[in-house]
């Protein structure tokens, strides 16, 4: 008795667990739909095009000396002449920050002899944002005024990048929209609908930070230093997955 009744319950296990494994087996709905339907995955970009409101200038002080302690102390003094006079110029303290501060010894090579230590050498860079860009050339001109030899260069950008983002958005959208109806009337269908749409990382493609030049060029005493901000783009990529039918 003991053994029919155990032929039987295995029976109905067996019968239980053969739709479950015939239900793993099958494709999720989802799947199955993306694979019956035409579909077109395409990826497209737009672009805008807006005039820069705020500027980074890298610049700093090096100085040199016997020890490292007059390197050290000619540069302190320096950068101070300098932050005093970008301050006077109207940039505000939280908008001074240093970026690097380097000790280095100085060696003579000669043939034949060891190096021969002849002193140190101090830089201390700050990265300097402007927001108002009538003042750009007056402040980089205090600077060089003030003691700071290292000029290496002005990067422009957006104090609020959100409306150029918005409007490049838009334009990605549109460009996406319209490859997607150009695929579909080449290959004989039309656009059904959206499925998905992605959006890769806002990027600011621009030529390389403007280099101000030779520190020397800057002493004017007649002119200010001209520095012109220009247009700067502001980009974003999309992708998209469309479903088509004839």
């Amino acid at each position: 008795m003991n053994t029919l009744m155990r032929a039987a319950a295995l029976t109905a296990l067996l019968a239980c667990a053969a739709p479950a494994a015939a239900l793993a087996q099958a494709p999720p709905p989802a799947a199955e739909t993306m694979f019956r339907a035409t579909t077109l995955n395409l990826a497209a970009y737009g672009e805008t095009r807006v005039q820069p409101d705020m500027a980074t200038i890298s610049l700093g002080v090096m100085t040199s000396g016997r020890t490292a302690q007059a390197a050290m102390q000619a540069n302190a003094l320096k950068m101070t002449q300098v932050v005093e006079a970008l301050k006077r110029a109207g940039i505000a303290a939280k908008d001074i920050q240093t970026s690097g501060l380097n000790l280095n010894p100085q060696y003579a090579y000669e043939q034949n002899q060891p190096p021969r230590l002849t002193g140190y050498q101090a830089q201390n860079m700050v990265t300097v944002t402007v927001h108002d860009l009538t003042g750009l050339g007056k402040a980089v001109d205090a600077t060089v005024t003030a003691g700071a030899n290292q000029v290496h260069g002005i990067q422009f950008g957006l104090d609020d990048p959100t409306a150029a983002e918005n409007a490049a958005r838009e334009a990605a959208v549109k460009a996406l929209a319209a490859k997607a109806e150009l695929y579909a009337r080449a290959t004989g269908h039309r656009v059904a609908r959206l499925v998905t749409l992605s959006e890769g990382t806002a990027s600011y493609p621009m030529p390389p930070p403007m280099a101000v030049g030779a520190v020397a060029a800057m002493r004017m005493e007649k002119a200010d230093t001209v520095v012109s901000a220009g247009e700067m783009k502001v980009r974003v990529d999309v992708t998209g997955l469309y479903e088509v039918t004839r």
